[in-house]
């Protein structure tokens, strides 16, 4: 029972006080409710003398935010211009729950419970606030049009045009002096510029252009002053304030702006820094690895060390290209649409000016993993014979053997032939051939003989595989004898030929053999031998002609 008796009252102090707060609730969210119900106008400010003294938030009756506000304003005015206005001549009553701000028979404001509760004070507390503004107001306007105020504005101004004469005098006598110095400097710190072997400006030239951008300087820091001055001047005089703060705002706009943008900024630069960090060590190593590749001190089945450096550009471009994409959302005006236009049209133009250059690049890849030659090969395309000595994305240059170098666009290669001449001598060995005819006259087991010993006087040859001899074709008057040898170095074609024809010569004249693709449509009786005099016997004479004389 005394447990009981305890509770109870406990259990009903506790209702009472979820009452309590629950009242308190609801009457909290009915103020809030009218005084949102209470904001159906944007408030309108009170400024009888430019600067804004408070703002009417609430109408009365028919009469609008902006009328109360046109109505305070103009009995400000007014009031003001009362000769006989003194500090204490505002006053405060109160009638029919309306509070009222007046100077003597004129009622300057009248402060509703609405105003109260949109500024979160109680009228009396809100009529006070008000009575101090307007009445600092009135008296600061009054002390700032007497004409000894005036007379201050005055020397103001002529003290901001004295101070401006002697700073530009300063800083004219600052330049001049520094204009001297630079003069001086001739010849001694000055140097004449160059890039590489090309000298863009001799001293002189160098000289006038700095004292050029030093006159260029110094007109900007004056106009700068006299452009700050002007403002100066302006905002002493009340009524010139609003175009002072303009002027100066012209200027202090874009830099507060740009300040501003600098700093908003300065969480994407962040990101992007770490962006071009992480891209940046990403393709060192890549190059590492690359390099090691081409050195062959790392090997990859199926990869090629001559595709290393090659496929290093392209992995390397492309990241470029997802690092830039990446970046793009953090770059300032990236999201404005002349940028993007900028963008659109560069692409476009890229894209129709491109279309051959885009076909050579990627001709010039595929050649790349196809490797139908490197650097240093002696290959043939189409008519044209010589060595590689550069592969670009866009073109093939080729020095021929007579030293002559030709530009090959990639898509032309990709739509001929080519044969590569080095690749087969270091593989199996490149297999070079000539041919003789020799009349039937001649063993031709005898003229095998002499075309082995051809291949065994020719320097550059390949002892094994060994050359040898293919019959080719069998005319009404000779064979036909074809000699292959294998060479190892396809860049010593032209004098490997050149040997074996000199040692087809020698060979064939010391066995006495004509090189002759005999016809037979004239005797040979009664001529010269061809074969030189050197090879003929001592006692040779030429054979008369055989006349057969019948009776």
């Amino acid at each position: 029972m005394i447990k009981l008796y305890i509770i109870r009252p406990l259990l009903v102090f506790s209702v009472f006080l979820c009452s309590l707060e629950m009242a308190h609730s609801q009457n909290d969210s009915l103020a809030k409710r009218s005084v949102s119900a209470m904001k159906t106008y944007a408030p309108k400010p009170v400024a009888p003398f430019r600067d804004t003294l408070f703002y009417m938030e609430a109408g009365i009756g028919t009469f609008t935010p902006q009328e109360r506000a046109e109505s305070i304003t103009e009995k400000i005015r007014k009031v003001s211009k009362q000769e006989n206005f003194h500090t204490d001549s505002l006053t405060i009553f109160e009638e029919g729950g309306l509070f009222y701000i007046a100077f003597r028979d004129v009622i300057i404001l009248t402060i509703t419970e609405a105003d109260a509760r949109l500024k979160g004070k109680t009228q009396p507390a809100l009529a006070l606030d008000y009575e101090k503004i307007i009445r600092n107001a009135i008296i600061e306007h009054n002390k700032s049009s007497g004409w000894l105020s005036i007379l201050l504005r005055v020397l103001s101004v002529l003290f901001i045009i004295g101070a401006q004469y002697f700073l530009i005098r300063i800083i004219n006598n600052l330049f001049h002096k520094i204009s001297n110095w630079v003069a001086q400097l001739e010849g001694e710190k000055i140097k004449s510029i160059k890039i590489k072997s090309y000298k863009l400006m001799d001293e002189k030239k160098a000289t006038n252009a700095i004292l050029f951008l030093t006159r260029m300087l110094r007109y900007i820091i004056i106009l700068l002053t006299l452009y700050l001055s002007i403002p100066m001047a302006l905002s002493v005089f009340p009524a010139t304030r609003g175009l002072a703060a303009i002027l100066f705002g012209y200027l202090w706009d874009p830099f507060k702006s740009m300040f501003s943008s600098v700093i908003e900024f300065v969480p994407d630069l962040i990101a992007i820094i770490v962006i071009i960090f992480v891209f940046r060590y990403l393709i060192r190593g890549l190059r590492f690895m690359a390099e090691e590749i081409h050195k062959k001190r790392l090997t990859i089945k199926g990869f090629y060390p001559d595709w290393a450096r090659p496929t290093f550009h392209i992995i390397r471009t492309l990241l470029y290209a997802f690092m830039f994409v990446v970046i793009w959302p953090y770059l300032p005006f990236s999201d404005k649409p002349v940028f993007q236009g900028v963008s659109v049209f560069i692409g476009v133009i890229f894209t129709l000016g491109s279309t051959s250059v885009i076909g050579n690049m990627v001709s010039g890849l595929v050649l790349t993993y196809m490797r139908p030659f490197k650097i240093g090969d002696r290959i043939k395309i189409g008519d044209l014979v010589g060595n590689v000595v550069e592969k670009t994305p866009l073109v093939t240059r080729i020095r021929t053997p007579k030293n002559e170098e030709v530009t090959i666009p990639n898509s032309s290669i990709m739509s001929a032939q080519t044969y590569n001449y080095s690749e087969s001598a270091r593989t199996y060995g490149l297999i070079l051939h000539t041919t003789v005819g020799i009349g039937y006259d001649v063993p031709w087991r005898k003229i095998h003989d002499l075309l082995f010993e051809v291949g065994n006087r020719t320097p550059n040859l390949l002892e094994n595989p060994k050359p040898f001899i293919l019959q080719t074709a069998l005319d009404d008057f000779y064979a036909n004898y074809q000699l292959n040898v294998y060479v190892a170095d396809a860049d010593k074609t032209a004098q490997i030929y050149s040997d074996l024809h000199q040692n087809i010569q020698d060979v064939f004249n010391e066995a006495g053999i004509e090189l002759l693709s005999p016809q037979y449509h004239a005797h040979r009786d009664g001529s010269q031998s061809t074969l030189p005099d050197s090879y003929l016997p001592p006692d040779y004479q030429t054979p008369a002609f055989r006349v057969k004389v019948e009776k």
